[in-house]
């Protein structure tokens, strides 16, 4: 199992493409860039199977339908989140103004609890893992010995919680009981910035300090 971390847009959101031996994948967090990710598609020859939504905030989402003419694949994000998809004053595009404001079609899969996800060969342990957002979700593939956290665990910190829908307890309790107890060698593939460890976060990270 392979991966690539494509950072896109202003905020420099991490998509990652996710692909097998079979050279088939999955989109993670396509935020912008379309063409960008289609490229890098093409040039790998990978086949996309579906995208895949830590969450629905603009700067996760704004690739999203781009992709799903493209390909003609479908669409996964938590159910407390599938109207954001919609509405740009839940997914932020309209609070920040940064481009046109995003409005999607709704997604194909709705995703309701823990559980594991089965696409073709990929499997994913589904974390819910709220506070950046009450839809964060996070994908573990132990195959790949990796989690992919969205917004939710950073190297050397966390996710805000200011937006709406925002909990920063909640937060912490998602990263405690969810993402601190796998594995520490465990990579987290977080939605901004480089990817770490659980070991690292556990050992230096200031915000989980005495939690």
């Amino acid at each position: 199992m392979n991966w690539e971390r494509i950072p896109l847009g202003a905020l420099q959101t991490n998509c990652y493409v996710v692909w097998n031996e079979k050279n088939q994948c999955l989109v993670i967090d396509p935020g912008e860039e379309g063409e960008k990710i289609i490229s890098f598609l093409k040039d790998k020859q990978l086949k996309p199977l579906a995208i895949l939504l830590t969450h629905a905030h603009f700067d996760h989402i704004g690739a999203v339908d781009v992709l799903r003419e493209r390909y003609s694949i479908p669409l996964y994000v938590h159910e407390k989140e599938a109207k954001w998809l919609l509405d740009p004053a839940l997914n932020g595009s309209q609070l920040f103004m940064m481009g046109e404001m995003i409005r999607l079609k709704p997604a194909d899969y709705v995703l309701t609890s823990e559980d594991t996800l089965q696409i073709e060969n990929f499997s994913l342990e589904l974390f819910a893992t709220p506070g950046h957002s009450p839809g964060s979700i996070s994908f573990y593939i132990k195959e790949m010995n990796a989690v992919i956290a969205g917004d939710t665990l950073f190297m050397g910190s966390i996710g805000r919680t200011d937006l709406p829908g925002g909990n920063h307890k909640e937060l912490l309790a998602s990263i405690h009981d969810n993402l601190l107890v796998l594995p520490e060698e465990t990579a987290v593939l977080p939605g901004h910035g480089p990817e770490t460890t659980i070991g690292n976060e556990m050992d230096s990270n200031p915000f989980l300090n005495g939690f």
